[in-house]
């Protein structure tokens, strides 16, 4: 069976399908011989992921439709938030932006070094109950730069989902690049069958974001994966000295609140612009306990219990069928 739904978009066909290398879709592509003269069927790969994830509740990607609207940062802040929520809560991230590799910087771990043994590459351990893995921590110099064609990619991301030992994990946050692409279709070919819970989408409130957030919406509706929520970032600044509030991006469509009203998908919540976070960033600092009277805290923390209740609810319905 192949891994890519029947409705799935004109693209690549996946290499384990029977079409693989023959469509028009193929045309030009490097690998197009390889596709066509290989075996077709369902990847070990598949399996073997499952098994090693089998001890990992919930499963979810974190997607923006385009690059900038902070992706990388709320996925940290969940992360972040989660593991504080509870500390009987384990929380692991995977940084599946090969190329823009920024997990280890804003989680404070940059320079860490990765120790492989028999169980599998073992994470990075940025609190205790909170993990990363990222090629970042493969890299030889931060300044290196990651310049693979996607199938190199895709071997990666394979690699991580099934070589590191996450151990029993409550929550898999998956940071993907922008788009709807290589690494995309991999990272949901792989953690369908072990049990993909969904997707969380990051956007900012100008229509020229949320554009691209309807093409990622679309994504995953057409593969399969069910949208969990939008979360809107740097929706207003609030000045920290006077607390007036300010559109940086305004929102001339109606935002991230009208587009889930007209794709039928939930508001997550709206994050404020906040300066102290940016820094937080830049440093490596864990924004949650820096800024305890953030605006964007309270909002942070009603996203974080969201997200709760829709994963243990899912887990409801799965275990009652």
């Amino acid at each position: 069976m192949s891994s890519i739904p029947e409705n799935a978009p004109n693209h690549c066909p996946g290499p384990q399908s029977e079409e693989a290398g023959k469509v028009s879709a193929c045309a030009g592509c490097p690998n197009q011989n390889v596709c066509a003269s290989g075996p077709t069927g369902p990847d070990p790969a598949i399996a073997i992921i499952k098994e090693k994830l089998s001890n990992v509740k919930h499963k979810i990607l974190i997607l923006s439709g385009k690059g900038g609207v902070g992706k990388s940062t709320v996925t940290s802040l969940l992360g972040n938030a989660l593991a504080a929520s509870n500390p009987d809560i384990n929380v692991g991230i995977l940084d599946a932006d090969i190329c823009g590799p920024s997990q280890p910087r804003v989680l404070g771990v940059r320079g860490e070094q990765v120790h492989n043994s028999g169980s599998g590459w073992s994470p990075v351990y940025v609190k205790d109950n909170l993990s990363l893995m990222s090629i970042g921590f493969l890299l030889s110099s931060p300044d290196d730069a990651v310049i693979w064609r996607g199938p190199k990619k895709n071997g990666m991301i394979k690699q991580f989902l099934s070589e590191v030992d996450w151990g029993d994990l409550d929550y898999l946050l998956i940071d993907t690049p922008p788009g709807t692409s290589d690494e995309h279709l991999s990272a949901v070919q792989y953690l369908r069958g072990a049990g993909l819970r969904g997707a969380v989408v990051v956007s900012t409130p100008q229509e020229v974001a949320l554009l691209d957030v309807r093409k990622e919406i679309q994504f995953c509706r057409k593969v399969g994966v069910p949208v969990l929520g939008l979360v809107e970032n740097m929706a207003l600044f609030v000045c920290p000295n006077c607390n007036s509030r300010s559109e940086i991006f305004p929102a001339t469509t109606g935002g991230g609140a009208q587009l889930c009203e007209e794709m039928g998908v939930p508001l997550l919540g709206c994050l404020p612009l906040d300066p102290l976070l940016a820094r937080c960033c830049d440093t490596g600092a864990d924004f949650t306990q820096h800024a305890p009277n953030s605006p964007a805290l309270a909002h942070l923390r009603s996203i974080v219990q969201k997200i709760i209740a829709s994963c243990e609810s899912s887990s409801g319905q799965e275990t009652s069928s």
